[in-house]
């Protein structure tokens, strides 16, 4: 899985330009990226969907589906504009669209009851999955493949680290009540793990200063555990293990997606900050 991704994120590079020094850009950036997101999102509605019902609440997908979609590519649409404040109304129209097909949903199905938990749900799931995950593919059209790259592959490293430490040395719950298995140990090795992957893309593709790069790897190490964190407590919420078995091992989306997701927009601010954009 992971040579594959990382091997897709490389063709897009080099089809658009952005992979090496000395390449011209083309004008639309991120499109196989953007391809494989919107594949994501799909079934990561469909699994907070089954989620929440499992609470008699009902996201309704007719609504959250393609408003999910529109607002994770909303940074790869606004490159074929050029429009001022396009992107602020873009956002603000498909969110508005979506509580008022929300109201219509309920009304035709459910009528009066539910109205605020079912709204409420069905806005929060492209919010959760549209909003944040939109600045997934915005690091890679702004910043490019090798950013990209040292986004996800720090935050999975964290991942791995934490589940390392965790498992070898884990003795002191860090939030028994939402992630049994989450240890403070396990955050060490979280944060370990991911400063040398951080600072390993740093020396390697001169993204940010190598000092900047364990910096990176450490705060987003931390995020990345609060993100795996509150997707935690939407499972125990549904007294759900996994959010699907969609991916042996892994669980569901959800399940694969959590850290990046909740850290995306933070990873964002880094690099626009870094890369003074």
């Amino acid at each position: 899985m992971t040579a594959l991704f990382a091997g897709l994120v490389l063709l897009d590079g080099w089809m658009d330009g952005s992979l090496l020094k000395g390449q011209t850009p083309a004008a639309i950036q991120g499109t196989i990226l953007c391809f494989l997101v919107t594949l994501l999102a799909i079934p990561a509605t469909l699994e907070l969907a089954s989620l929440a019902k499992k609470n008699q609440v009902y996201i309704f997908k007719l609504a959250a589906i393609p408003s999910t979609l529109f607002i994770v590519l909303s940074f790869y649409i606004f490159q074929f504009f050029h429009i001022a404040d396009f992107e602020l109304f873009f956002i603000l129209f498909v969110l508005s669209g979506t509580v008022l097909l929300s109201f219509l949903i309920q009304a035709i199905h459910f009528g009066t009851v539910g109205v605020l938990k079912n709204c409420s749900a069905t806005l929060f799931s492209v919010l959760y999955l549209g909003l944040l995950c939109s600045f997934v593919p915005a690091i890679r059209i702004d910043f490019g493949p090798w950013a990209f790259l040292m986004f996800v592959f720090t935050i999975k490293c964290s991942d791995i680290g934490a589940y390392t430490f965790g498992s070898l040395f884990g003795k002191h719950k860090m939030s028994p009540s939402i992630s049994p298995g989450k240890t403070w140990e396990g955050l060490a090795g979280a944060i370990i793990f991911a400063s040398a992957t951080g600072y390993f893309f740093a020396l390697s593709c001169g993204i940010m200063s190598p000092t900047w790069g364990v910096v990176f790897g450490a705060v987003f190490a931390v995020l990345g555990q609060l993100g795996d964190l509150a997707e935690s407590m939407l499972k125990r919420d549904a007294a759900a293990k996994d959010s699907s078995v969609r991916i042996p091992g892994f669980g569901g989306i959800l399940d694969v997606i959590d850290s990046p997701l909740a850290t995306a927009p933070a990873a964002y601010a880094f690099f626009c900050w870094c890369c003074g954009l």
